[in-house]
């Protein structure tokens, strides 16, 4: 049996291969139910970190496709009570097309992936958030067509959703850019890299932010994020810097008055909303992908 197609940091897709998810990802917006591709599937959904736009968007996607999502959360299951990531990986593939997972451990998103005998889908973890990248892609293609040659800037703290549009943004031919202060930056990208927001938001197309404080931060440690990142909220005087015409962007949840001003966030120069509805668009073409390869991968 040939090894499974994961889908871990976005890396796994080339630059004809993502092309053709996003064609695909417009065609099914357009038309959602024309799919079957997961009819008399089951995809299960693991859930060891909270979500609203995953969970919803995922399971909404896979009932749109004809599939059954099996939700699972961590009372449920025996991981919680000491069964091995590689044991809960053989039980899974033997009931489930695909399986996506949702955490905050990254050796258990690579456990998964090592030992399932169908495809893992990271769904969030602590170094990646590849289906969040291709949703913004999505909504580029959407705003600007053509993506090869765009630019955008993510200003705020270098985390996963960072990480993973730099790695796709670069498949895609675009110029990422990162603005974050010192201790908050990622090097392992092929981002640019920069300190000033002001500087690496000029030419930009687009403008990207997530949140500095984490329900994980404790008060202490959320004031001195706050304090460090003040000067890299997405603000309409910065917007004003990058390109006529540039748009928003946020994953979401915001929190209006720290990383985005509540008039961007709710205005007309942002495109939020449609990312996030884009979420589930781009996993369902993701979603057909891993079930139906190409026939050259047999």
């Amino acid at each position: 049996m040939p090894a499974p197609q994961h889908f871990i940091t976005g890396a796994e897709l080339d630059a004809p291969r993502l092309s053709l998810l996003l064609h695909r990802a417009a065609a099914l917006k357009e038309a959602p139910l024309s799919s079957r591709a997961l009819e008399g599937r089951t995809v299960a959904l693991v859930f060891n970190k909270p979500s609203t736009r995953t969970r919803t968007s995922f399971e909404s996607g896979v009932f749109e496709l004809g599939g059954h999502p099996m939700i699972l959360r961590p009372d449920e299951m025996q991981l919680t009570r000491g069964e091995s990531v590689r044991d809960t990986a053989y039980i899974l593939s033997r009931h489930s097309e695909i399986i996506g997972l949702r955490t905050g451990n990254e050796d258990e998103l690579n456990g998964l992936a090592e030992h399932a005998t169908v495809p893992v889908v990271n769904m969030l973890s602590p170094g990646h958030h590849p289906c969040q990248a291709i949703a913004d892609l999505l909504t580029l293609k959407e705003t600007f067509g053509e993506l090869s040659g765009r630019v955008i800037t993510y200003v705020g703290d270098g985390n996963n959703v960072a990480r993973s549009l730099a790695v796709v943004g670069d498949i895609a031919g675009m110029e990422v850019r990162i603005a974050a202060p010192d201790g908050y930056q990622i090097t392992d990208t092929p981002a640019k890299l920069f300190t000033d927001p002001v500087e690496a938001v000029k030419g930009a197309d687009a403008v990207y932010t997530d949140v500095w404080v984490s329900m994980s931060d404790d008060e202490s440690s959320a004031a001195a994020r706050r304090e460090a990142l003040a000067d890299y909220a997405i603000t309409d005087a910065l917007l004003d810097h990058a390109n006529d015409g540039a748009i928003a962007l946020h994953c979401l949840p915001a929190h209006p008055g720290e990383e985005i001003t509540e008039s961007v966030l709710y205005g007309d120069r942002q495109r939020i909303w449609d990312q996030a509805e884009n979420r589930r668009h781009a996993q369902k073409a993701l979603l057909e992908l891993l079930v139906s390869p190409p026939a050259d991968e047999g």
